[in-house]
């Protein structure tokens, strides 16, 4: 046989017992150790026989203090004030939260061109790598946004059993505490995440998050390392979902690296519809080169659209790199979305409008810090959080600045349930010097060029733009929280790496910029934060593209009993200070906001009040905006959805994934076609976000008093336009008078042509004092629920409220554990803290993960004057 034709076989061979296994990740059997208690070096101890008796199992991915918390350590940091125990860098020192990590693996080389490849996606801040007695990497990595990848080919022992071995360092400058956003700002010296240091809606990360904090992966290829695929798609014209379509243009590039001696040639290729689109290159031997694909046009696409404007299909495909003989040497796989994301100016609003596929779309986003302020990352929980994120109707969350370039999985999610993603860089105005503030200790021109290390930023943002811009639901990149990067990152960001990089994307200045939203009522350009009144959202002009405006978000007595002791439930009181443990997490008050209601009674009574007003809130914030689309504004991103610790501020659900009534007032408020009540001018009114005319649409308008009297005002039919709001029929006046004694319901529903409800929106409104008397007043009502099973992890519950009583009033569903009676979470809900009118029944489904642990739940209902019930599933 020809020694050429064996050669490939032989190739082949390899190929086919890599490829089951040609990648995966080290995220078990790590064990650590206090550099204090570790005298030895690197070479010493990243060898197989070196003995690690003694030694704390160890979290990875995640951060020295995640380690310390698991091994019982420390207390949790997110309970009550166990934060202020445990001990900080900054009175410490750094090597208190130096430690050294181990992991044995199993690997070796079996053929001359197998290659094996050693893989971090995220390491804060420094670190040292050994391998097997060998140092690694040649200067100490730094920069919690740099990926690193090693070729460790040479240092795996001959019979398969290998010692990792990583030194991990706290950022160089850890920053004082002090109770300053970011503390005395100097942890903005370093490329690292600025929250560590406490912020207005957290505390101090002790260890401020060191550690191997993402991914460690080890990749076997042959020959070479195929790396950073990009697709980009082209989608020309106006589009609509659900039609067939014109052509898309798909254009593929890869990186592909060859560590050898001696030049190579080969085929990079992909298949797409049945097609194998290829090039033929060549590559120089200890060369990384980018490669472009012939672009391909791809007959009738299934486009991507954002959330609640159509589908979210995705593409799969694989990029390989094949030998001239046909022999498969590396491989990547890639998800992408058909679409194209496209940005103007609105002269009329002053602010960017925002096009996909050619069809304008009202942004209504959520600001996002990160999913765990601890960094305990999983696929799981990012796609339960753009769950809720979906269920809000939201289409867009904006990843603020003072935080991280979030996850791959965290884009993933945002992929398959369709948020736009708006991506802040790694600067913050509060530490990087726009404001005057006598917390920092260097002035502001100082300040203005952190970080420290401007050639590791860049090299950084370079490496973090090739790691998510394939994913479509990345819409757009920030160069930051209020302020952009110092001038020489900010020019060669806006001129050089991105138009190499990502050309395709719109790169806003700073997130409250003119570039985004002409400021023509001074102050800082967003905001304000804090609960407002609902008159406020419709009758003031605020800025046309708010990239910040934000309330309250406390959860109810289930969610505060999580983490306060129960010495602090201690319901707040209006004037007054909070609660210590309250304080700590930062709350910051319902203000005069809760009194309507009644005098608080207790915790509980103040969780439920809470959730009034939460409700009230969000869907009047999201209404108000919506009702001057295109008018006054072309968007709003709420400050803030979510909280990576037990915050008391700014969430739709809190830490644990259990929703407050925010998510559902924000869920009603941002329905496709919308029917609203306008306060301020006592309009009804008929929003459209879809692209196509809506008609025959009945709008039903009635009231109901304390009592469960309903009273039709009037049913007309009614057409919706595309991407609109259109008054519709006045109402304040006969609404003032029914409501002045004792408050009232306001019943808005839209009936399509089947009689079936397309939107159902239920007001409480108080009376004409502003305070909802006939709430606190209203008699019981004799609602009942029943609750069926609709496969292995779906519920169906029904609510029924007899006539010739009361409305069933804003009653909350949770599905519980039938042992201990607490919540499952999460769960996803279709719709929550719903009211029924007399004689009628809604139904709400329940989506949740099965398990051992959850096995025969229960369903519980408590309303404002229902009587709490616990009811089998059938």
């Amino acid at each position: 046989m020809n020694k050429s034709i064996v050669a490939a076989c032989c190739i082949l061979f390899f190929v086919v017992q890599l490829t089951a296994q040609d990648k995966y990740e080290l995220n078990t059997g790590w064990f650590c150790s206090p550099i204090a208690a570790t005298k030895q070096a690197g070479t010493e101890i990243s060898k197989p026989s070196f003995a690690v008796n003694g030694w704390l199992p160890a979290t990875v991915p995640g951060t020295v203090l995640t380690t310390m918390l698991n091994n019982k350590q420390v207390p949790d940091p997110f309970y009550g004030m166990n934060n202020q125990y445990i001990p900080d860098i900054y009175q410490t020192g750094r090597d208190y939260y130096t430690y050294w990590f181990v992991n044995n693996f199993k690997e070796k080389v079996t053929s001359a061109n197998e290659q094996v490849w050693l893989n971090f996606r995220g390491v804060n801040y420094g670190c040292d790598v050994f391998v097997n007695g060998h140092k690694v990497n040649e200067k100490m990595h730094k920069g919690m946004y740099l990926r690193q990848t090693y070729n460790i080919t040479a240092y795996l022992s001959k019979d398969g059993n290998n010692r990792l071995a990583v030194i991990v360092y706290p950022p160089d400058v850890v920053g004082n505490p002090n109770g300053g956003q970011g503390g005395d700002g100097e942890i903005a010296r370093n490329a690292t995440n600025q929250y560590t240091a406490g912020w207005d809606w957290i505390q101090p990360i002790r260890d401020r998050n060191t550690g191997i904090w993402d991914k460690v992966t080890i990749k076997k290829t042959i020959s070479v390392n195929l790396k950073n695929s990009n697709v980009v798609t082209l989608v020309p014209g106006v589009r609509l979902p659900g039609s067939s379509q014109q052509p898309a243009v798909i254009k593929v590039s890869s990186e592909i690296e060859n560590p050898g001696s001696t030049l190579l040639a080969g085929t990079l290729q992909y298949t797409l519809d049945g097609n194998i689109i290829k090039k033929d290159i060549t590559l120089q031997p200890k060369a990384t080169a980018e490669f472009q694909l012939p672009d391909y046009t791809l007959k009738n696409p299934k486009l991507w659209w954002p959330n609640g404007y159509g589908d979210q299909p995705l593409y799969k495909i694989q990029v390989q790199f094949t030998s001239k003989s046909k022999a498969l040497l590396d491989k990547e796989d890639i998800s992408f979305g058909v679409r194209e994301i496209q940005t103007g100016w609105n002269a009329h609003t002053g602010s960017r409008e925002t096009t996909v596929n050619g069809q304008k779309i009202f942004i209504r986003g959520g600001n996002w810090i990160v999913s765990d302020a601890m960094m305990r990352f999983t696929k799981e929980r990012y796609d339960a959080e753009i769950h809720f994120h979906r269920d809000m109707n939201l289409n867009l969350i904006r990843i603020w600045g003072g935080s991280l370039t979030e996850r791959p999985e965290f884009y993933e999610a945002c992929d398959k349930y369709g948020m736009l993603v708006f991506q802040d860089f790694w600067f913050s105005g509060d530490c990087n010097g726009r404001w005057l503030d006598p917390m920092k200790k260097e002035d502001q021109w100082t300040r203005r060029q952190y970080p420290d290390d401007h050639a590791l930023v860049l090299e950084s943002l370079a490496d973090q733009i090739k790691m998510i811009r394939s994913h479509p639901s990345l819409a757009f990149y920030c160069g930051g929280n209020e302020i952009t990067p110092p001038e020489d990152i900010f020019k060669a960001l806006k001129d050089s790496i991105l138009p190499k990089l990502d050309r395709i994307r719109y790169f806003y200045d700073y997130s409250n910029s003119d570039s985004m939203s002409a400021n023509t009522l001074g102050g800082n350009g967003d905001g304000p934060y804090g609960v407002q009144n609902i008159n406020t959202f419709w009758g003031f002009k605020t800025f046309p593209f708010n990239s910040e405006v934000g309330s309250v978000g406390v959860g109810d007595y289930e969610s505060l009993e999580r983490f306060l002791p129960k010495e602090n439930m201690v319901a707040p009181q209006y004037p007054g200070k909070p609660d210590s443990v309250w304080d700590y997490h930062k709350y910051i008050g319902y203000d005069q906001f809760i009194a309507p209601y009644g005098a608080v009674k207790d915790v509980r009574d103040f969780g439920l009040k809470a959730q009034l007003v939460n409700y009230d809130q969000y869907r009047g914030l999201i209404e108000g905006f919506s009702a001057h689309m295109w008018d006054w504004y072309t968007g709003v991103i709420i400050w803030k959805t979510q909280n990576p610790w037990t915050a008391l501020r700014g969430q739709m659900y809190d830490y644990y994934l259990d929703p407050n009534a925010c998510l559902y007032g924000l869920k009603t408020a941002g329905e496709q076609v919308h029917v609203m009540y306008n306060p301020v001018t006592g309009m009804v009114m008929i929003e459209n976000n879809g692209f196509k005319i809506v008609r025959d649409l009945m709008l039903e308008i009635k009231t109901y008093n304390m009592e469960g009297k309903g009273n039709l005002l009037t049913q007309v039919f009614a057409e919706a336009q595309p991407t609109s709001v259109k008054n519709y029929i006045p109402i304040k006046e006969t609404i003032d008078g029914l409501r002045k004694e004792k408050g009232m319901f306001l019943s808005l529903r839209l009936l399509d042509k089947n009689q079936q409800i397309v939107s159902d929106n239920f007001y409480w409104l108080p009376n004409n004092e502003e305070k909802y008397s006939g709430l606190q007043q209203i008699k019981p009502a004799a609602a009942t629920i029943d609750a069926k099973q609709q496969g292995a992890d779906k519920i169906a519950v029904t609510i029924s409220n007899p006539a010739n009583g009361p409305v069933s009033f804003f009653n909350r569903i949770s599905l519980v554990n039938p042992a201990t009676k607490k919540r499952i979470l999460p769960v996803f809900y279709s719709d929550n803290y719903i009211s029924v009118l007399p004689g009628e029944t809604k139904t709400i489904t329940l989506e949740y993960t099965s398990s051992a642990s959850n096995a025969n739940p229960q369903v519980s209902l408590q309303g404002w004057n229902t009587a709490e019930q616990l009811v089998d599933v059938k």
